[in-house]
């Protein structure tokens, strides 16, 4: 790819992290974000077709970021715990930009992408388990599940103190999926 394209979906990018940060998506125009990049709107749509289009795109480029560098995504079913530690490590190196790209309406579109990516590799490893609607629901119950109690326990303990980073919620977390194993 040409040096001045990269640049510029560089500036783009950065322009766009800029905005999200401060505001919600549906509140950032085309051109707001051109001006913010030091481009112009027709600059703009050759490379996305709109700021959905962008968000998208950084969203997915992230996830596999992430999963790329979790060392067994795939052995969720086997190993658990293991899995859900990595996981959350993977996803802890992230935290900034995660909370930037998926909040307010995109926080739920974070958990549904990391379930579709960790499945289709589980599924690449154990094509049997395909349709089958007990390890489809195990999936769903580990990714889901050990997300939605992280978000909503790691930044309050029971005496509504904040643990540090939320370490002890994943550590709980893991020792919880560890002790569930429906399958042999």
């Amino acid at each position: 790819m040409d040096l001045r394209v990269q640049r510029t979906r560089m500036n783009i990018r950065n322009a766009f992290i800029e905005l999200r940060a401060r505001k919600p998506i549906e509140k950032i125009t085309v051109k707001e974000l051109a001006e913010a990049a030091f481009i112009n709107k027709a600059t703009f749509y050759q490379h996305y077709e709109d700021i959905y289009d962008l968000s998208e795109s950084m969203e997915d480029e992230l996830i596999d970021n992430i999963i790329g560098s979790i060392p067994h995504p795939d052995t969720l079913l086997d190993d658990p715990e293991q899995a859900t530690l990595e996981i959350f490590a993977a996803f802890s190196s992230q935290t900034r930009l995660l909370e930037i790209l998926f909040s307010g309406s995109r926080r739920s579109v974070l958990i549904e992408k990391l379930e579709n990516r960790i499945r289709e590799l589980i599924l690449q490893r154990y094509p049997d388990h395909e349709g089958n609607p007990e390890k489809e629901v195990l999936i769903t119950f580990l990714i889901q599940g050990s997300f939605h109690a992280y978000l909503k326990h790691a930044r309050t303990d029971s005496t509504g103190k904040s643990p540090a980073g939320g370490q002890t919620t994943i550590r709980l977390i893991a020792a919880m999926v560890k002790r569930f194993r429906p399958f042999p």
